[in-house]
């Protein structure tokens, strides 16, 4: 008979979708960013434990905005990349995850596949963290939608419009969180670059208003415009992305028919002069470093639910 090492209990809770989050859950985390983020709470819940930060991507904002977070809640931060340990070489991702759950209490993962990150939560018996994978960004979008909050105090009724790649992970997180959050989503892209229709009628299921067009004109009125770059690290086609997305840039023209106070958001980096022109990346509407530095109270308030920890 073959023996399988099996993992402890679960101790604590992973945050790997947000769709796979209970919604109350999700709105408490919102709330304890915003807190964290107003009183800068002197506090140390973290002391003594360790955040394991795992890189298969390279990482500017997710690596320091987990490093810096982690060590402001005094705990201790180990970063490794996919080049220094063997995940899914010479063992199992689930074995590395029951290994590290050994050494360390919680594990963040920025990966490709997204199986990967499924297989890790399965070995692991600490909190595992989606940092990323070619199919979500759950952390990005708290970050996004704490950033929107703060600038229409609720996202209740609102209209976002996303323009570009309608299978950016972004987007897919978007998409998850737009029945939780109770605001309209339109996604404006060319039909070969759709949402995966499981993903929108998911969403629909549990009472997103979320609709697809390839009509640029359906930005008319937003609240939030949104993009991502239109070749991500994983996309083997760029030319053919670049031909077929540029009429989907985010440019003046564009913005010029959402809302009066319209909002523009981008995850960051951004390829300035292809998915969005310079005078929108950098005009009054963007609130793309809102967004960056809100990764840091974001994911501060995400490794606190997973961990169980009650604010003060």
């Amino acid at each position: 008979m073959t023996n399988v090492l099996k993992p402890a209990a679960k101790t604590g809770r992973d945050f790997l979708d947000l769709d796979r989050v209970d919604p109350s859950d999700l709105k408490a985390i919102m709330k304890l960013a915003h807190k964290l983020k107003a009183s800068l709470l002197a506090f140390s819940p973290m002391e003594g434990k360790t955040l394991a930060l795992i890189f298969e991507k390279p990482s500017t904002r997710t690596r320091v905005s987990f490093e810096v977070g982690f060590r402001q809640l005094g705990g201790h931060v180990t970063t490794l990349s996919g080049a220094e340990i063997q995940l899914g070489r010479g063992e199992t991702i689930a074995d590395t995850g029951r290994v590290l759950s050994r050494f360390t209490d919680m594990i963040m993962l920025r990966t490709f596949a997204h199986q990967k990150l499924d297989e890790l939560a399965a070995g692991a018996s600490v909190p595992v963290i989606n940092g990323l994978t070619d199919f979500s960004h759950p952390c990005q979008v708290m970050a996004d939608l704490m950033t929107a909050e703060e600038r229409f105090g609720s996202l209740a009724g609102k209209t976002a419009v996303w323009i570009g790649d309608g299978g950016d992970n972004v987007l897919i997180s978007w998409i998850h969180a737009a029945p939780i959050f109770d605001f309209t989503l339109t996604i404006i892209c060319p039909p070969e670059f759709a949402p995966p229709t499981d993903v929108l009628i998911a969403a629909q299921k549990k009472g997103a208003r979320v609709s697809v067009t390839a009509d640029v004109n359906a930005v008319a009125g937003a609240d939030i415009v949104l993009t991502d770059c239109w070749v991500s690290m994983h996309n083997s086609d760029a030319a053919a992305r670049h031909e077929r997305l540029s009429p989907y840039q985010v440019n003046v023209d564009l913005m010029r028919h959402a809302a009066e106070n319209a909002i523009f958001m981008h995850c960051l980096p951004a390829h300035r002069g292809e998915e969005v022109t310079d005078e929108i990346l950098d005009g009054p509407q963007s609130v793309v470093l809102d967004e960056a530095e809100n990764r840091l109270h974001a994911q501060k308030a995400i490794m606190c639910w997973c961990m169980g920890v009650v604010i003060p």
